[in-house]
């Protein structure tokens, strides 16, 4: 099996190589929050780089909820034209691409002044950084309701829009991975306690959006491999959420891990011996391979040629890609002409993750910026620079998001 091998997804749609352009938070929306002009253009980019399947960066069911307050929503047909284009752009170069969607949960920034809710009502530990995320109010079984309805709702959008799947964003510590988590999950109800309660808002999503969209549409998942933390969602578990997924017409999983509190997706976390190299999911996604009958994808610090034929190799169907693409989303091209590129910034070292977390991903965005405004990228950007910037446009936009709030507010 080849790295530019054709894979065939159990809906019979094919994606043409094996290379995935994972999600990264791009937090690129215009001002109604759909994708701004500069958004489309950097998803041009990855399609002329010619990935096999393009996964967008979070969309959000729920405008009252969200990861960031630049961020794109998608709950309403308000803005599908802009969703098409996008589509568009993100497809033409003959990859599949895929809609992720999700809901923060408590990995909500306090400053955006909305209510926070989760399954529990249990505060993120980010040491100092703490207070600058709310202590979550417990939803109700209503408010679980409403967003199972909202992420079906967000998934037939997308279809609409053009689209080829939805990922359904499990993983990273958001809602329906702090539900899947019985550190963030102490309901009593049947929302928690065992695993098959704790997963079973995940299922119930997964039924309800494979119930209403085409055959032919993807329905994919991002899955923690773990939590890193000790009595979290542990590898075991997330064997056996695969094991419950492989009945209900799951195309692919996409193999991840961590949480704001435990960066491990940002190849940083507490196990630092199993996280000491690429593709630093490779060893749970073998395990989880043995009980699952959907492909699998693993994303995680992917950015040489001869780890990604490893990971297809070792039997996983998919290496998904976010910062080497960052940097160059030529990539997929360059390594099928046969050349070496490994692109990579400039390494961040600080003792406390959750900073360190959010540099990188500070730096990450810098380059998403540059390309969607036709600049040549800079991996050699300082973490400490592309953190200050992105703390700045972030208050920026924060403003403008309560603004957006209050005028539908008054609108309703």
């Amino acid at each position: 099996m080849s790295l530019f091998s054709p894979l065939v997804l159990p809906n019979g749609i094919t994606v043409p190589n094996r290379i995935a352009k994972a999600a990264m938070e791009e937090n690129m929306a215009d001002d109604d929050h759909a994708p701004s002009g500069e958004l489309i253009r950097l998803y041009q980019n990855w399609a002329d780089g010619e990935a096999g399947l393009i996964i967008t960066g979070n969309v959000m069911v729920d405008a009252r909820a969200m990861t960031g307050p630049p961020g794109v929503v998608l709950e309403d047909d308000r803005n599908l034209d802009r969703f098409k284009a996008w589509a568009d752009a993100a497809r033409s170069g003959g990859g599949q691409v895929w809609m992720q969607i999700n809901h923060p949960g408590r990995q909500m920034p306090a400053d955006l002044g909305q209510a926070t809710l989760a399954p529990s009502a249990i505060a993120l530990d980010l040491g100092a950084q703490s207070k600058r995320f709310p202590v979550p109010r417990q939803m109700t079984e209503a408010e679980i309701a409403e967003v199972e309805q909202r992420f079906v709702k967000t998934a037939l959008l997308a279809e609409a829009a053009g689209f080829a799947g939805v990922e359904i964003h499990a993983a990273h510590g958001y809602l329906l991975s702090q539900f899947l988590s019985p550190l963030s999950n102490h309901r009593q109800d049947r929302w928690g306690g065992s695993l098959e309660n704790r997963a079973r808002l995940l299922l119930d999503i997964v039924r309800s959006v494979r119930a209403v969209v085409g055959p032919g549409f993807a329905v994919s998942i991002k899955l923690n491999s773990a939590d890193f933390q000790r009595g979290g969602f542990s590898p075991e578990d997330a064997q056996a959420v695969v094991l419950m997924l492989n009945s209900l017409g799951v195309d692919l999983v996409e193999l991840s891990g961590g949480s704001y509190e435990a960066p491990a997706m940002m190849g940083s976390a507490r196990d630092e011996r199993t996280l000491a190299r690429e593709a630093y999911f490779l060893e749970f996604a073998r395990d989880i391979a043995k009980v699952a009958t959907m492909p699998l994808m693993v994303t995680g610090g992917i950015r040489r040629r001869e780890v990604a034929e490893q990971v297809v190799a070792s039997g996983v169907a998919m290496a998904g890609i976010a910062t080497a693409l960052a940097i160059d989303p030529s990539l997929p091209r360059k390594w099928k002409q046969g050349l070496a590129d490994a692109p990579a910034l400039k390494p961040i070292t600080w003792k406390n993750k959750p900073i360190a977390s959010a540099a990188h991903m500070a730096a990450v965005r810098y380059q998403l910026v540059r390309l969607g405004d036709r600049r040549r990228t800079a991996p050699k950007v300082s973490p400490i620079w592309a953190l200050i910037t992105a703390q700045m446009a972030t208050r920026r936009h924060t403003r403008r998001y309560r603004r957006w709030m209050a005028q539908r507010r008054s609108a309703a």
